[in-house]
């Protein structure tokens, strides 16, 4: 039997989507606020400028990983236009559908895809950009789903990774006070939530640092990987480009 990580704890690595499936269900009707509170709404800036760099074209094929409630896909469906497409695509029923019914109401309409990053179901060499952002340290095999992003993209396509990292070292403490002392008491008064806030909390710090993620894409097969460090190192924007 393999163990992974959940959060903190060690699991089986059957178990491990599951028991995250499960935290996604909780804080979904939520997740939006959340987020503003949670980043005191920078979150919103960091996908601003990772829709800047990844600077979608007409005719673009854009797959976004764990979309969620679709701030990516819908920031790329403008500049792909009528000639390009933008698939959405999370691993979690109730946050897809969170994501696809926020983009109907605002009249976007897109290929919405439930499925795991792990076995993409889409051909070799179809999208010139993948994104995926804050759902990498969720994924049980990060090399393998690394590996997937980089099948489905055309030779000398992007791959945009946008996650939490290492924080620089003369606020560690001050975010671990945040992180594991503020961020549950949020998630219980605003969502009823606390354990998966505290989750999320833990899932960031068994998450890969910033070196560590560009040699796992590295050896997913990018020949170039940038790594742009927002917030201090917060977030981490990884920009890799397939062979």
């Amino acid at each position: 039997m393999s163990e992974t990580h959940f959060g903190y704890a060690s699991v089986d690595e059957s178990a491990k989507a599951e028991r995250v499936r499960g935290v996604f269900d909780s804080v979904a009707p939520k997740y939006d606020l959340m987020n503003d509170l949670m980043s005191l709404g920078l979150h919103r800036a960091w996908k601003a400028y990772t829709v800047a760099v990844a600077n979608v074209r007409p005719g673009d094929k854009v797959l976004d990983i764990a979309g969620g409630t679709g701030d990516l896909a819908r920031a790329f469906a403008g500049p792909a236009g009528e000639t390009g497409v933008v698939v959405h695509t999370d691993i979690n029923e109730v946050m897809l559908r969170q994501g696809r019914d926020r983009l109907l109401d605002e009249g976007i309409v897109l290929p919405t895809v439930l499925c795991d990053a792990e076995a993409l179901p889409f051909a070799a060499g179809v999208f010139d950009l993948v994104s995926v952002a804050f759902g990498l340290r969720n994924m049980t095999h990060k090399d393998k789903a690394l590996a997937e992003m980089a099948r489905v993209l055309k030779p000398g396509g992007r791959l945009l990774v946008l996650e939490f990292s290492k924080v620089a070292a003369p606020l560690e403490k001050a975010y671990d006070w945040y992180s594991f002392k503020l961020l549950p008491r949020i998630g219980q008064w605003v969502a009823g939530d606390a354990e998966s806030y505290r989750y999320l909390a833990e899932s960031i710090r068994v998450h890969p640092g910033q070196a560590e993620l560009k040699a796992m894409m590295k050896t997913a097969g990018f020949a170039h990987v940038d790594v742009h460090n927002l917030a201090a190192g917060v977030v981490a924007l990884h920009v890799g480009i397939k062979c």
